[in-house]
């Protein structure tokens, strides 16, 4: 506990030094929306590497400033620990000293949580018994698969607290690093290097590879017990596929396992925000479950990674495709696609209707439909 706090004894967090040396750095907006008043039971939800932790970290500098005791912060990542009773121990270590520190409201920040089997429990007996009801307690995680259930079980326990989805920097967030306003050329200069990178600023600062991705989603794959080999067949089978729509049975076939084991694992990598399922939409109003439906890799740097792993080849294309509809989904929370004998729409989300090409655009579409071609990708989605 001593040395995941050095606050406490008024030393810096060697990841403040860390902040402060990348050559690329945001203050991320997320932390904004934590909710900072007793009681709050806050759950931030992410793959790994995007920030979550730093973005913890620079928000305990700023409440160290503020309060008067830095024992009233308290950090610990649960990395270290090995099961769920283990994170009650630490918390009521932790309320111990607080006790003898006299202080009467704590910012409790537990990272990485989900990593413990049956986190949830821990989270729900210690707030069960009040002895938070003054202070706020967030809980970071990558693993979600589940974890959204559990969190739902969670109803009238959290206060004031927020669920927040921390994801790879937006477009927008990314172009921002190098300029302070749009410009066509530059817009598709930058547009370019974040179909390589992502929007992973620690592959932009030179401390993430695409290796590292892969060693990190295979960790995350067998902390919950699914086979990484077939994890890496079904999303082979995906990124074949991609970006046509596709049945579960067809993916099952083409992956050589079953169908309920293709759903499964498609289960897992929503879970690790990993893909975004797209589903048909009928005439912009009736969502048809059972007819085939599209998939999206969320980031165009996990795409290489996952391209790399699987040993499979994509066209730059797709990547476009990818990219239009996650920016969708994260600005209205659903996507869907729909298609006709004449044409097809790639995202349809909200009020807008969008086909993506990365060349000159083809054919007729109805007015509503906002067609893209390539060079005009990178303004869409900085506006967006």
């Amino acid at each position: 506990m001593e040395e995941q706090n050095p606050w406490w004894f008024h030393e810096n967090d060697p990841e403040w030094e860390e902040f402060e040396n990348l050559k690329y750095q945001i203050i991320p907006g997320w932390i904004n929306r934590i909710s900072l008043v007793p009681f709050s039971l806050n759950f931030i939800l992410g793959p790994r590497r995007v920030g979550k932790t730093m973005g913890i970290k620079l928000l305990i500098k700023e409440l160290f400033k503020e309060n008067e005791s830095p024992y009233a912060i308290f950090y610990f990542d649960c990395g270290v620990l090995e099961n769920y009773r283990e994170i009650v121990d630490v918390i009521e270590e932790y309320l111990k000293l607080k006790k003898r520190k006299n202080v009467k409201t704590a910012y409790i920040f537990l990272d990485e949580v989900t990593l413990i089997p049956n986190w949830w429990k821990a989270i729900k007996y210690s707030v069960d018994r009040r002895k938070l009801k003054n202070d706020i307690l967030t809980v970071t995680g990558s693993i979600t698969i589940a974890a959204e259930r559990h969190i739902g079980a969670f109803g009238g326990r959290q206060g004031d607290g927020k669920t927040i989805e921390v994801m790879p920097l937006s477009f927008h967030e990314y172009y921002t690093l190098f300029y302070d306003e749009f410009f066509p050329s530059a817009g598709k200069n930058v547009f370019e290097n974040y179909l390589e990178s992502g929007g992973y600023l620690a592959y932009l600062n030179g401390r993430l590879r695409t290796r590292d991705v892969i060693s990190t989603l295979k960790a995350d794959i067998n902390a919950v017990g699914k086979n990484t080999s077939v994890a890496r067949d079904v999303l082979g089978a995906i990124i074949d596929i991609a970006p046509n729509p596709v049945s579960f049975r067809k993916l099952a076939e083409r992956a050589g396992v079953s169908s309920p084991t293709v759903r499964d694992y498609i289960e897992l990598f929503e879970g690790l925000h990993v893909l975004l399922q797209i589903p048909f939409i009928e005439g912009g109003k009736r969502v048809l479950g059972r007819k085939e439906r599209k998939f999206a890799i969320r980031d165009p740097l996990l795409a290489r990674a996952l391209v790399q792993w699987t040993g499979r080849t994509l066209d730059r294309a797709v990547l476009y495709e990818w990219t239009v509809q996650e920016h969708l989904y994260r600005k209205f929370g659903e996507v869907f696609y729909f298609r006709t004998g004449r044409y097809e729409i790639d995202a349809v989300a909200g009020d807008m209707k969008v086909e993506v090409r990365s060349g000159a655009s083809k054919g007729r579409y109805p007015r509503d439909v906002v067609v893209l071609e390539g060079k005009d990708v990178p303004a869409f989605l900085y506006e967006l």
